[in-house]
């Protein structure tokens, strides 16, 4: 074609290109080909592009100077090549022209007007750097070198220019070309109102030009400013758009949701029973369709990557031809090396570009997935919670949304492998011919081997992790619980339990880890093999089969190329089989059944009840018997109902109900407008105090200080270091339980609700308290009268102010009407109430007008008393509790920890202070002091920054052990050493085929020695990965060991300081990278360093002179590497950093789901989830970039290494042998990936090596005092007597605190009964601390019989004495486990012990009777059963002395009377303190302890005090007991 088009006698002269010392291409060529090429592109990628262009609309960019160049130089360019056209029209006349010089200007004229078309038409969509024309412009110019240097040449040879005319129009074209090119690596400004220009710290990558995103160049300026100083939080961009959450989840969520509903309702209808098991939405085609196509985009790049790496092997077998040639030109030569290095390239580029792609897709997955979970666990019924613990949906989130993301890495592998392993087979046959059927029946026999391995591992891997979710759960049961072990001297038998555990892990491990040498050998020894077997076959099969320089080394790289996708295939695969097991554990969560929204009637309708029931029957599961059934509840508009009931009658299961809590079975829910709740068990938020009480609403300073005056925190604040801006720790650990339930009230208050669902809001206080609330708050006068209010109380002295009350037995309303009604019924509440002296019921005047007005109380009690069995008591307590404490929101454990020591005026003038706000002029505010920042009462965890320090490595090296270190080191340079030896010894067997003889003769010696050295090679890789799986086995076992036995020695404070999450993160995260992440990331380290080191000194040893440019092409390696390292190593810490938070919102999230579901806060916790989400994604995805980054550059540089290892091949042609030639260059074909896989090792060990440090410093926390201390044991009897003695005793929190107890020194006798009374945050709680020496004394001692508690051992002394704590800790194990860890008691003395608290009924009815498993936190027991279970654990120690720390706060009066019983005729002759709210229960008390600010106020017994009116006659009076 192109010679009809040109004019006869510019034929093609082949010499003339290919074998003159100056080549040339013809004219004719030059103008088609050449000219065409750069046209047809765009002329075929154009539509494409407009389609694209037109759907993707990002706004609309002002006309630049740029853009205006741009479009001018277009238009010059169509008149220059119109002009060429025109001028041959001109010339027909004169001569006969050849048709090429119609049809190449005429086509390339209207191409510059298209390219023209598309400036403008990118400026109107808001394309600021267009990659499509930038390849067009490279084209055009790469095109027209060839065409500028032949025209010179010609003119130069002949002397004159023949065609001025076209040679002055192609200079002006080549020139325009070249300046577009220029012009189109600049940008253009960003689109209008783009985010770009209103984001404060927009990410550059949107900005990019084309050339900087191919190179990804736009991300150096954060690379530098890593490299100068370690990277913060606010040095991190924003994400891109279309990568945060609130973009990718709800486009999961629709794809998902879509799924959902492709089943027709007239098919379930018809097989209602089968076909819903059957039909299962499937995740995986949501998640296809919502990333899918993106991901399609980077499979692109993949094709085209694998087809370019073929490329180099069939350049390296010309140039070992070239080498081989006597009269070749040398730019041949050149030619070649320079193609070597522009494929590999273009390769390198393209390669990055398919991983960004994978990886974003990667991240988007995880995002979207965090998303959906957490979406999903708001709404999830009780059923589903109970299947999937907080830890089971923590790890969704955490390790298998993980996964995800690392399979998307991995997942174009599935077919690229294939297609790999096929191409080069091909070649290789091409090459050796069907010798090569043996290397593949190598590769195939090594398949199943490969296949069994993967299979094996992972079996092994979901065992691990069995037993890895079973030690972090323990682990968090123990956190949690660590003061209850530390108070009953619990901690070895703990400690055994996470031991055993720890060591089956570790076994397993240790299998893994066999295993993983065996494939690790497999794998290196593969393409040896194959190479071994077919080049044996090859020179055995013919005689006439030389095996030469070309055929080895070329088929060598082919190996070397199929090395990778046989890897990759096994692993692929098991993380495809890890990906579905994590796949089918997400969808089956997201296919929880959700919370029916229609339980409860929430529609406005005119009506004079705001809450109804009607045959109400509900359960809290499904399958259960109901728990709640035949309820009829109507409660008028702003009316005040009290719900009361013994122990596990259902009174929180009510609320829930009302909530929409629970399984609806029959019946009718409706509530007439919005509601507040205040649990039983207080959710504090990890926020500040008043973002606790706001709980989202905008703040309003009038309303917000009558909520605090109301609440009774106005005190509080005065003593929290920070005000209301005081940071709440995890669980509201920093405050006292009265002070959390006050706060929980306080948000109730705040929201302004219309509703009040109320849980016993008021036993967690004391009884003033609890008064100055009622009045206040709750009561007919309090802030909420007019409101609807729904009140479960244990408190009688409230009865009687109360609109109605509803007494529920067994799940059943059994009387309900005002408190007079109820009376004279004489019911079950008249019952309740008789059990009661009158001095509880008459608390004050108030009530004694209220009951005079009804009939005489005493004559209504003493007519009915014989109406009653005498049973009516032990029925209840042992009740089957159903009620699940899903609202005590995981028990916040025992972290009771006041910071406070309030003053509180005269409770007389403080129930008398009635003052309504309003009264309060804005004039007093002013006056409070500024607030003051918060103190931080949890400290912001802490990251390293810099360099890793070599004291880690070398901590690291120590655990592993020095020798075996320096051995493993050893054995990795053997392997390289005996690599290098095969492949030398190859290069040598490649020189017998220039003597056909001497290579028939040393066939068998060539091929066993060629056998030996790789076969030792296989032997020395499995002997180093095995050492060092024996190595790190041991590392992990001594420092997991080491945590351990820290953290159990720990004082309490830490705990109390540091949030459990914190903790937990070393014990999972940590020790994870430890067992697993870390001994992978030193194989592959010590494997790539000694690969890259034996490149180096193969190419060397081939061209010596190439040792010049190694010095150079180090430094930039180095200077790279240091960059990437220190930046990327910053951005994994802020990563890691910024992960806890998802988590820990995540756990406190659904820890308080009732409450924000009731506040109806559900969208705004998602929003708060979401940033947290994308926050950690704003430090992974520069992460991600700084890989691609570094890799591009990297290979660069290996690229280099090709093409100088080609150059000097070329150079020293003379001196060389073809089989060096082809040993060096097929040695540097593979060093790119050695290079770019060490920095990315040195990264990654440095960031994993952290680990290391952040579990040693957990190992190294100062501890707390022995547990024995043997010259000081005291004796087994002690103490005999009981005698305490405090002798000027001081103690504080942690240092620096101010003191909680100030020079109390007081003596008790043995056998004493003390009651310690007063207000919150007088330091109670802090004596009987100091008693278990949980805090050391700051100055005096305590003595117990004469032995100075601080000399003798910690479980010597806490064994000795026996607490009820206020809140009851139970794990989860069997009863028997709980009541006695240790086995050291009969079943005699368990059930004994079971008999005497109450609980034998309870316990006997179980089917399981000992062994009933209580569930984590003792959820399936109610909070009184839990606290009897404590009672039964004292009862059991039975020591002289003992401590109840407001231990019948969550009990009804009845079981309170029952424990106070068991323990008067228990515990007579013990010495007992007893830290009470309840007065009335221990007036008969020897003496009474009155603590006020940490100092001793009264220490009398009760009648002189009531004498002496002091503050003790203030308490008793407001308990109506004075």
């Amino acid at each position: 074609m192109c010679q009809s088009m040109c004019a006869a006698g510019t034929t093609s002269e082949h010499n003339r290109t290919f074998y003159a010392d100056v080549p040339d291409l013809t004219e004719c060529f030059q103008l088609s080909v050449l000219s065409w090429t750069p046209c047809i592109y765009l002329w075929l990628i154009s539509p494409l592009y407009l389609f694209y262009l037109k759907r993707n609309n990002k706004g609309y960019i002002m006309m630049s100077l740029l853009n205006r160049v741009k479009t001018v130089f277009g238009f010059i360019l169509w008149i220059v090549c119109w002009t060429d056209l025109f001028a041959s029209f001109y010339e027909m006349k004169e001569k006969d022209i050849p048709l090429i010089y119609f049809i190449t200007p005429l086509i390339v004229g209207m191409t510059m007007l298209l390219a023209t078309f598309i400036i403008q038409f990118e400026r109107l969509r808001g394309v600021q750097s267009s990659g499509v024309l930038f390849i067009f412009w490279t084209l055009s110019v790469l095109c027209a070198i060839v065409p500028f240097r032949s025209k010179i040449i010609h003119a130069s040879t002949k002397g004159e220019i023949k065609d001025t005319l076209r040679f002055t129009t192609f200079y002006m074209y080549f020139g325009l070309t070249l300046a577009e090119l220029i012009l189109s690596c600049f940008n253009e400004k960003p689109p209008l109102f783009s985010s770009v220009v209103t984001d404060p710290n927009p990410c550059p990558e949107s900005t990019a030009g084309f050339l900087s995103r191919l190179t990804f160049w736009w991300f150096t300026s954060l690379a530098i400013k890593g490299y100068k100083n370690p990277l913060e939080t606010k040095d991190l961009w924003s994400l891109n758009k279309q990568d945060c959450s609130d973009t990718v989840v709800p486009e999961l969520l629709r794809e998902w949701e879509a799924n959902h509903v492709e089943v027709s309702p007239e098919e379930v209808e018809v097989l209602l029973s089968d076909r819903k098991k059957s039909h299962q939405p499937s995740f995986l085609r949501a998640l296809l369709r919502a990333f899918g196509p993106y991901f399609l985009i980077g499979s692109a790049f993949k094709l085209l990557q694998d087809l370019i790496t073929f490329i180099n092997p069939q350049l390296l077998r010309m140039l070992i031809e070239f080498t081989k040639e006597e009269r070749v030109p040398s730019w041949w030569g050149f030619s070649l090396a320079f193609l070597m290095f522009c494929c590999a390239l273009l390769q390198t580029l393209i390669l990055h570009q398919h991983f960004q792609y994978c990886f974003v897709t990667g991240m988007r997955l995880r995002s979207a997935i965090i998303g959906a979970i957490y979406r999903k666990s708001l709404v999830i019924t009780n059923e589903a919670k109970r299947s999937s613990t907080v830890g089971e949906v923590v790890n969704l989130m955490s390790v298998d949304a993980q996964r995800f993301m690392d399979l998307t890495t991995f997942l174009n592998m599935l077919w690229s492998s294939p297609l790999q392993i096929i191409l080069a087979l091909f070649f290789l046959w091409q090459t050796l011919g069907p010798s090569v059927l043996a290397g593949v029946a190598v590769m195939i026999l090594l398949i199943p081997l490969n296949a069994v391995i993967a299979m094996k591992t992972r079996t092994y891997q979901v065992e691990q992790m069995q037993y890895k979710d079973a030690r972090i759960k323990l682990m968090n049961e123990i956190l949690n619980g660590m003061k209850v072990l530390k108070l009953y001297a619990w901690e070895v038998s703990f400690k055994e339990k996470v031991l055993q555990i720890r060591q089956k892990e570790l076994n397993v491990l240790r299998k893994t880890a066999y295993l993983s040498a065996l494939s690790t050998m497999a794998w290196t020894s593969a393409p040896f093999l194959v190479a071994l077997t077919t080049f044996a076959v090859y020179v055995t099969v013919d005689k006439e089969n030389v095996l030469d320089a070309e055929k080895a080394f070329v088929s060598l790289s082919l190996f070397n190329i199929l090395r990778f996708p046989l890897n990759m295939l096994p692993q692929v695969i098991s993380s495809l089989a890890q990906a579905s097991v994590s796949l089918r554990r997400v969808q089956e969560f997201l296919s929880h059944d959700e919370l029916n929204p229609d339980n409860v009637d929430r529609k406005p309708a005119p009506s004079d009840y705001a809450v109804t029931v009607v045959n109400g029957k509900f359960s809290w599961l499904k399958k259960d018997s109901p728990t709640l059934q035949n309820i009829n509840v109507l409660v008028p508009q702003g009316s005040l109902l009290a719900v009361v009931g013994h122990v596990g009658c259902g009174k929180s299961s009510l609320v829930s109900a009302l909530l929409g809590e629970m399984e609806k079975l029959e019946g009718h829910i409706s509530i007439r407008g919005s509601v507040a709740y205040v649990p039983q068990q207080a959710w504090i938020q990890n926020a500040t105090l008043r973002d606790n009480i706001l709980f989202g609403k905008p703040y309003v300073e009038q309303k917000y200080r009558c909520v605090l005056e109301a609440c009774a925190l106005t005190p509080d604040l005065e003593v929290l270091p920070g005000g209301d801006q005081t940071e709440i720790g995890e669980k509201g650990i920093n405050l006292s339980g009265g002070q959390r339930q006050r706060v929980s009230l306080a948000r109730a208050l705040y929201s302004e609700a219309d509703v009040y669902l109320l849980d016993d809001p008021l036993s967690a206080v004391d009884a003033h308290v609890a008064k100055h609330i009622f009045d206040n708050v709750i009561g007919p006068e309090g802030a909420l009268r007019g409101k609807t209010r729904i009140l479960v109380t244990h408190g009688i002295s409230f009865l009687p102010q109360v609109d109605n009350i509803m007494v529920l037995v067994d799940g059943m309303v059994s009387e309900m009407g005002s408190y007079q009604d109820l009376l004279k019924q004489n019911g079950a509440f008249a019952d309740f109430l008789r059990n009661y002296s009158l001095e509880d019921i008459i608390e004050d005047a108030e009530a004694m007008k209220i009951i005079s007005r009804g009939a005489s109380l005493d004559k209504v009690l003493m007519d009915e008393e014989e109406l009653f069995p005498d049973d009516a008591l032990s029925n209840h307590t042992d009740m089957v509790d159903n009620e699940p404490a899903v609202n005590e929101a995981r028990r916040q454990f025992m972290r009771q920890m006041s910071v406070m020591s309030n003053d509180v005026e005269n409770p007389k003038t403080k129930s008398i202070r009635r003052r309504r706000c309003s009264e309060r002029r804005h004039g007093d505010q002013q006056q409070e002091k500024k607030e003051a920042k918060g103190e931080k009462l949890i400290q912001a965890e802490t990251t390293e920054t810099g360099r890793v320090k070599f004291k880690v490595y070398w901590e690291y090296a120590k655990v592993v052990g020095p020798l075996l270190s320096i051995f493993i080191c050893f054995l990795y340079a053997s392997q390289s050493a005996a690599a290098i030896g095969a492949n030398i010894w190859l290069s040598q067997w490649t020189n017998d085929a220039r003597n056909n003889t001497i290579a028939h003769e040393k066939v068998h010696m060539r091929v066993g020695v060629y056998a030996a050295l790789g076969i030792t090679q296989g032997f020395l890789v499995m002997s180093s990965t095995f050492t060092l799986a024996l190595g790190k086995i041991q590392a992990a076992c001594k420092l997991h060991q080491s945590l351990l036995d820290n953290k159990f020695h720990t004082p309490q404070a830490f705990f109390d300081t540091t949030p459990i999450g914190r903790i937990i993160n070393r014990f999972s995260k940590d020790i994870y990278v430890i067992d697993e992440a870390l001994p992978y990331t030193v194989l592959m380290f010590l494997g790539t360093f000694f690969a890259s080191l034996s490149t180096m000194i193969v190419i060397i040893f081939s061209t010596p002179i190439f040792a010049v440019v190694i010095v150079p092409l180090a430094l930039i390696y180095f200077f790279v590497q240091r960059f990437y390292v220190a930046t990327s190593r910053q951005l994994k810490r802020l990563e890691s950093v910024s992960r806890s938070p998802i988590y820990s919102h995540f756990s406190e999230s659904i820890t308080g789901t009732s409450v924000i579901r009731a506040y109806g806060r559900n969208s705004a916790f998602v929003l708060m989830s979401d940033m947290k989400v994308d926050e950690n994604q704003k430090s992974y995805y520069p992460g991600i970039v700084s890989n691609r980054w570094l890799g591009v550059r990297i290979e660069f540089i290996g690229n280099c290494i090709v093409l100088f290892a080609a150059l000097f091949a070329v150079i020293g042609k003379e001196s060389l042998n073809p089989s060096l030639v082809g040993l060096s260059v097929s040695y540097a074909l593979q060093v790119t990936m050695s290079l770019n896989w060490m920095v990315r090792m040195t990264s990654d060990l440095e960031s994993n090596i952290v680990a290391v440090e952040r579990v040693k410093e957990y190992s190294e926390t100062p501890p707390e005092a022995p547990w024995e201390v043997e010259d000081k044991k005291p004796p087994g009897d002690w103490p005999s007597e009981g005698n305490v003695e405090f002798v000027d005793y001081s103690v504080r929190y942690r240092a620096g605190l101010d003191l909680v107890l100030r020079n109390i020194s007081l003596k008790v006798k043995g056998g004493e009964k003390i009651g310690i009374v007063g207000r919150t945050g007088a330091g109670k709680s802090s004596m009987t601390l100091c008693l278990f020496r949980l805090l050391e004394a700051a100055g005096g001692e305590i003595t117990i019989d004469g032995v100075k508690i601080k000399e003798i051992g910690l479980h010597d002394l806490r064994s000795k004495l026996t607490i009820i704590p206020q809140e009851p800790v139970l794990f989860s194990g069997s009863l028997r486990m709980n009541l006695d860890p240790f086995e050291k008691y009969s079943d005699d003395d368990l059930w004994n012990a079971l008999t005497l608290s109450h609980l034998h009924k309870f316990v006997s009815n179980q089917p399981a009777k000992l062994d009933l498993e209580c569930s984590e936190g003792g959820e399936n027991l109610s909070v009184g059963q839990r606290q009897l279970v404590c009672l039964a654990r004292a009862l059991l120690r039975k020591t002289r002395i003992l401590i109840l720390d407001e231990a019948t706060a969550a009990i009804d009066l009845e079981t309170d009377d029952l424990i106070q019983s068991t323990i008067r005729t228990q515990f007579e002759d013990c010495t007992i303190f007893t830290i009470a709210h309840r007065l009335n229960t221990i007036m008969d008390y020897t003496r009474f302890l009155v603590l006020d600010k940490g100092q001793v106020a009264e220490f009398d017994t009760p009648v002189n005090l009531i004498t002496q009116k002091g503050i003790f006659y203030g308490m008793a009076k407001d308990a109506g007991l004075a």
